[in-house]
């Protein structure tokens, strides 16, 4: 029998003023929340040192041009405009509005405009204009959002203001519309499983009561980090509860089996605490190595949701043995009042059949790693934002507009020395206008024509293109960001900026997102690479093998890239993050399966049984608990997937909940013949893997 510690025994004779004291915690991790802030732009995460980052640095600090934004103005007079423009300029946090007036007077006929800027400001049929809007704000800033909204206000129905500030305000106002209610939708389901699956209707809302204040404090503490991503806010509270459910599932279950070995159910709950807390560590160690691993990419993205989830796995360990065991004999009374049959299948018969038919389900592992493996690795991704938004947005709606009216789709920039020489630059201008899918270049000599000096052009035109010891050029493409022509056309670019003016910078959300494509493919590697070689540690240090965590951690890899290929099987493109989350998360939280499986078979093993009888005990008292665990981390994320119309969320989600399902039906089919086909092998590299001679 286990001895309660002292900490165990403190909590089962204190169970109020625990409570009393989770609850005082409560106040402020909820004000942590309120002030922790939620960044909306990917592609901040990226590393300084990147060209285009530094690029960005310089349009903020030297420019003033923190971010623009596009206002596509239809059926349009002239003075009108003007007027727009005017009241625009005063919206705080814009710094300049440019339009063409800024050049000719509005009086001036189209057709009389140097053909460049009737490129840039006007349709091609001449019935929609074009204001270009600096802030001084970033793009994913509350205050661009603010920005945003006020010139929505001030603008009509025949206004629509495109750009990534515009596009980031609908991302954060559809994911904070959406986040309560597919929070509150998988949470219901997670409740629904747990209740039939549970032996007490009560139970699952004390479960439940008691994570949640794990997920509260996780998510209060994110205030020491200012700032963390909208995936990350999203995801976080879901993958935190369907990660941690095991543990309170273990809890309970350990403390209903002491009551039959204890005189009451304080001592009973102190047994219960104390084994399970020790369980737990060696438990939660493989997911917390698994989000732990995503720090260690490039993209910073990894660490936000890397340590938040570590996190929360650390608080989720804490409210299970501090928090749920006062809440459960607080509400002892009322939780065993209302006991019923638990709702569970069997999966006895599976087990018989698997095991009767062993080498063929090695074989059918063996037969599955190949296309999988390479399925999963030619799935296509997208990086993207904003075609993983809802089209009737309106950012969306207006950036249509631009590519349908103006055939732009991005707009970049160019900043080179000023010092660079003028027939340099105009060489250089004129190559990258020949380069396919560039539709204009915007620079103080495409204002005026050729041979006339742009020191006529007034100073808040020069100013714009000009400013301390740089200057910049803007360029328009027809191509879409994160497509392989927008990225061939930005390396064609560099290589004619690297001919003409070494040292420069080419930025803008296309460059961003390209560098970001390489970022992430190397971080996909560097992650998947950690995380297994952490787990495979923990698990050969655990069973003191060397063979058993090659085979847990390839039935979880092969599970993973099930997962992943059935993507590419059916057509589907997914997130660039998606396969890094997935790899990390599945992993982490799922190999828990494996490891309980095999435990249970060495446990029955020392026990004196054979290796049949062994295996098929392990596997058919296992398998219920596989199977209640993954059900819940089945139900969390598949309720975000039903509710959330942000496709990278969505996504993440819908690959989280066929992963645990992936997972649970390896190990419970697959495991135990190959388990039992390949005992001989893991007792001789595993150290005392079979302490009692096998029965004959």
């Amino acid at each position: 029998m286990t001895k309660p510690n002292k900490f165990s025994i403190f909590i089962t004779k204190h169970p109020k003023t625990i409570v009393l004291a989770a609850l005082i915690l409560l106040i402020p991790s909820i004000i942590g929340y309120a002030l922790t802030g939620v960044n909306y732009d990917i592609l901040s995460y990226l590393p300084e040192e990147i060209n285009s980052v530094e690029g960005e640095k310089i349009l903020d600090e030297t420019f003033h041009n923190a971010s623009s934004v596009m206002l596509v103005v239809e059926n349009f007079k002239p003075e009108d405009v003007v007027k727009l423009k005017e009241e625009i300029s005063q919206v705080e946090y814009v710094t300049k509005v440019m339009w063409s007036d800024d050049i000719l007077d509005i009086t001036v006929p189209q057709s009389s405009l140097p053909s460049a800027v009737r490129k840039i400001f006007y349709s091609q049929d001449g019935n929609a204009t074009l204001l270009l809007i600096n802030l001084s704000c970033s793009s994913s800033s509350d205050e661009a959002s603010q920005a945003i909204h006020d010139i929505r206000n001030i603008a009509d129905k025949n206004c629509f203001i495109s750009g990534m500030s515009a596009i980031l305000t609908d991302t954060k106002e559809l994911a904070d519309s959406q986040a309560p209610i597919y929070i509150a939708f998988a949470i219901a389901l997670a409740l629904i499983v747990l209740s039939f699956t549970s032996s007490s209707w009560v139970l699952p809302l004390v479960l439940l009561t008691a994570l949640g204040f794990a997920v509260i404090y996780n998510m209060g503490t994110n205030f020491m980090f200012g700032k963390i991503s909208f995936i990350t806010q999203s995801i976080a509270a879901i993958l935190q509860l369907g990660v941690t459910m095991d543990y309170s599932v273990f809890l309970i279950d350990r403390f209903e089996e002491e009551m039959h070995h204890r005189d009451n159910r304080q001592e009973a709950m102190a047994a219960a605490v104390t084994s399970t807390f020790s369980a737990l560590m060696g438990s939660s160690l493989t997911t917390i190595f698994g989000f732990l691993a995503m720090c260690f990419m490039k993209l910073s993205l990894g660490f936000d949701i890397g340590i938040v989830m570590a996190k929360g796995v650390v608080f989720g360990i804490i409210t299970v043995v501090t928090v749920l065991p006062a809440l459960v004999l607080i509400l002892y009374k009322p939780i065993y009042r209302f006991n019923h049959k638990r709702v569970v299948p069997k999966f006895n018969g599976i087990i018989k059949f698997t095991l009767k038919h062993k080498k063929s389900f090695l074989a059918l592992v063996l037969i599955l790693i190949i296309p999988f493996y390479l399925a999963q690795t030619d799935v296509e991704k997208y990086y993207n934002v904003v075609s993983g938004l809802p089209h009737d947005l309106d950012s969306v709606t207006s950036l249509d507009k631009m590519k349908d009216e103006f055939n732009m789709s991005n707009s970049y920039f160019i900043i080179v020395d000023k010092d660079t020489p003028t027939g340099k630059t105009t060489s250089m201008i004129e190559e990258i206008k020949n380069v396919e899918g560039i539709e204009t270049v915007v620079a103080l000599g495409e204002y005026v024509g050729a041979g006339i000096p742009a020191s006529i052009l007034p100073y808040s035109i020069r100013q714009t293109a000009e400013s301390g010891d740089y200057q910049m050029m803007m360029v328009n493409s027809s191509y879409e960001t994160g497509t392989d022509k927008l990225n061939n056309q930005i390396d064609s670019i560099n290589g004619i900026m690297e001919k003409y003016a070494p040292g420069s910078y080419l930025t803008g959300e296309g460059v961003l997102t390209k560098d970001l494509i390489s970022v992430a493919d190397n971080d996909f590697l560097v992650t998947s690479i950690l995380s297994i070689a952490a787990i495979f540690i923990l698990i050969a240090i655990v069973f003191k093998s060397v063979s058993i965590p090659f085979i847990l951690v390839l039935m979880i890899e092969l599970s993973i890239w099930i997962n992943i290929g059935i993507s590419y099987i059916m057509g589907n493109s997914i997130s660039f993050i998606t396969p890094t989350v997935i790899s990390c998360v599945q992993l982490g939280a799922t190999v828990d399966y494996a490891i309980l499986m095999t435990t249970r078979f060495k446990e029955e093993l020392n026990s004196g049984k054979d290796k049949l009888t062994a295996i098929k005990d392990a596997a058919s008292s296992s398998s219920v608990s596989i199977f209640q665990s993954a059900l819940v981390f089945f139900s969390a994320t598949i309720g975000v997937y039903f509710i959330c119309d942000i496709t990278m969320i969505k996504e993440i989600c819908a690959l989280l909940a066929r992963g645990s399902f992936i997972s649970a039906v390896m190990i419970i089919v697959c495991l135990p013949p190959i388990l039992m086909v390949l005992e001989k092998f893991i007792s001789k590299t595993s150290y005392k893997w079979n302490t009692c001679k096998e029965v004959k």
